[in-house]
């Protein structure tokens, strides 16, 4: 979703409680992992793997000028030969210590075995964040969490994540790139706005 889809979502959402809350969210996971360096692990359940999540912030993290938004995406089947990028498996959630971040994304029950290795990095003292549908136990684990209830007539969690990824890139500081004029960076901004992205997934 580029920059133009995301505003007129918020346009149609005003008055509810989801853009505030996104950008809420978005600041909880930029303060935890911008003072860190980055060290963000990125995992979902196992039936569901947060890899459109996963792009929107490597895209934004080039464009706020917020490396340390690129997250590692964690994944509970590497199959032989894929690249490196995805080839992350759930091992990689025990090396998880202070300084690193773990965002949970679950739409379902999360299962005892994610669970219990999200403890383990909370323990160790990992900062862990969760987007989620409602679970008391993943909720309970989280810092911080952003719930969406599916079937209550309100957002998917999928919608969720494009105002979550958004706000957490907008609100960075933006690469300078030597002095322009203003009608060179008013042209740039138009050219972002109206252009998707190329996707790296």
């Amino acid at each position: 979703m580029d920059a133009v889809r995301v505003a007129l979502l918020r346009e149609v959402l005003a008055g509810t409680q989801w853009p505030g809350a996104a950008r809420r969210f978005a600041g909880s996971l930029r303060r935890s992992v911008v003072p860190a360096g980055g060290n963000l692990l990125l995992v979902g359940t196992e039936q569901y793997e947060p890899w459109h999540l996963a792009a929107h912030l490597v895209d934004e993290a080039a464009w706020s000028g917020l490396p340390e938004l690129a997250p590692t995406l964690v994944r509970h089947r590497v199959l032989p030969g894929e690249p490196p990028h995805l080839s992350v498996g759930l091992g990689r959630l025990e090396a998880a210590r202070r300084g690193h971040t773990v965002l949970v994304v679950a739409p379902e029950q999360p299962g005892a075995g994610l669970l219990e290795r999200v403890h383990d990095a909370r323990r160790a003292g990992a900062t862990v964040l969760s987007l989620d549908g409602g679970d008391p136990e993943l909720g309970a684990l989280a810092h911080d969490a952003l719930s969406v209830r599916e079937g209550t007539g309100e957002l998917d969690l999928d919608t969720v994540q494009h105002l979550v990824s958004a706000a957490a890139g907008e609100n960075g500081v933006p690469v300078q790139r030597g002095p322009q004029r203003l009608r060179d960076r008013l042209a740039r901004l138009a050219d972002q706005l109206t252009r998707p992205p190329p996707s790296r997934w």
